[in-house]
């Protein structure tokens, strides 16, 4: 039986930070630049306020300067930051930089955290995450992976592309994806995760991918490595091990991607609901009509469907699980519930919606590609459907050995 009731500690930081994101964090939206983001020097003084209100990183641990959150804390606590595109940036929880920290944290050598992880904690370097690769290299099949590294003597030597690599103008690092050979089984290719800095000179940055969902930190670029010798103290974890390490990231980072976006999706409904309840047609406000009204019923629904989604499949995190499909079905329900709740939002707000005076037009072009990034809809739909399969299979394997006993 999951306990859905919140401890009055995290009421207040719930509280705390709904108060930060409306104070201090939407009033900076208007300064947001389309191609650049919140200008550096504003981040900056975002972030000191956050870290005086003791709201910084509330993921990480609190050895290395986090609040410490579980999984259906940080559900709690990101949803009030998702409000804004800008709140996570300003508490340090935004991707790419949430989910390395929390594979450094699982992986990382005491080493590897102390030059990696702690500076990125504080929030005085940024991150960011290389496994896509240009066609016909690793996209939602990651068994596609042609980035190699090769070991020579006592250095590894990384050659390949890769693409949309969020985050990584500016980054000081990246944790990189390569094809490497396991030595125990001769000619079986596996994958290896390397830390990898941004300034090494055999790392370039081809360009920013003009995208759809524009003003990302960092941009999304494409990165070819050409000859780039790394050191053997730049393994993050075990040579061979990438993929398994790729889930321990990804399942959780694709869980706090609902958390953010939920919280884009319910400021979006308080837009329209606000807008419906002023603006007058034919005799009456546009939240008298049934069809508006129907409109907000469904994205209210979808939300709080959602909702229970995250905090269920944060549960399942919290308690040892994988929690692989009940993460996949949440990514799959909660991306389409987000662009469902904002398109209603817009619609309902007309050439408001349209405008930039609102922050829905905002929200509906960063929020699409979340179909896309960390699992497109169709691949999870696959993994959960062949999930259906096995228990399925499972269960009238079980109920033909019943019958013959």
């Amino acid at each position: 039986m999951i306990d859905f009731s919140l401890p009055p500690e995290l009421v207040s930081l719930r509280e705390r930070v709904a108060a930060f994101i409306r104070d201090e964090v939407i009033p900076e939206e208007r300064l947001v630049d389309d191609h650049d983001g919140l200008p550096a020097e504003r981040l900056r003084a975002l972030r000191e306020k956050a870290r005086a209100a003791g709201l910084f990183a509330p993921h990480v641990a609190k050895e290395w300067g986090g609040l410490g959150l579980n999984m259906r804390e940080m559900g709690i606590v990101f949803e009030e930051a998702g409000r804004s595109l800008l709140g996570p940036l300003a508490l340090n929880c935004s991707a790419p930089d949430e989910g390395n920290m929390h594979l450094l944290e699982l992986v990382a050598t005491e080493a590897q955290k102390e030059k990696y992880l702690r500076p990125l904690v504080e929030g005085t370097i940024t991150s960011c995450f290389s496994m896509t690769e240009p066609p016909p290299g690793a996209g939602a099949d990651p068994n596609m992976l042609r980035t190699r590294a090769d070991r020579k003597g006592d250095q590894w030597v990384i050659n390949g592309d890769k693409w949309y690599i969020t985050g990584a103008d500016g980054a000081a690092f990246t944790i990189c994806m390569a094809v490497t050979s396991d030595p125990t089984q001769p000619g079986r290719p596996s994958a290896t995760m390397f830390l990898v800095a941004m300034d090494n000179p055999g790392v370039r940055i081809v360009r920013q991918i003009p995208s759809l969902d524009a003003g990302f930190r960092g941009g999304h670029c494409e990165i070819e490595y050409r000859d780039c010798v790394v050191a053997e103290d730049a393994v993050l974890g075990k040579v061979g091990e990438g993929f398994a390490y790729a889930q321990l990231r990804l399942a959780p980072a694709r869980l706090t991607h609902c958390m953010r976006w939920l919280g884009v999706a319910q400021r979006a409904l308080e837009i329209a609901a606000g807008y419906a309840s002023e603006r007058e047609s034919f005799g009456t406000t546009l939240g008298a009509h049934q069809m508006v009204q129907a409109m907000l019923a469904d994205s209210a629904i979808e939300i709080h469907a959602a909702r229970l989604m995250i905090w269920h499949a944060a549960w399942a995190l919290d308690n040892g699980g994988q929690g692989r499909h009940e993460t996949s079905m949440a990514k799959v329900y909660v991306s389409e519930t987000v662009n469902r709740v904002i398109d209603r939002a817009l619609q309902i707000c007309g050439s408001h919606g349209v405008s930039m005076d609102l922050p829905l037009a905002m929200f509906y072009r960063n929020a699409r590609p979340f179909r896309i990034y960390d699992g497109p809809s169709e691949v999870h739909r696959m993994v959960i459907a062949r999930n259906v399969l096995r228990l399925a299979s499972k269960a009238s394997g079980a109920g033909r050995a019943a019958e013959r006993e």
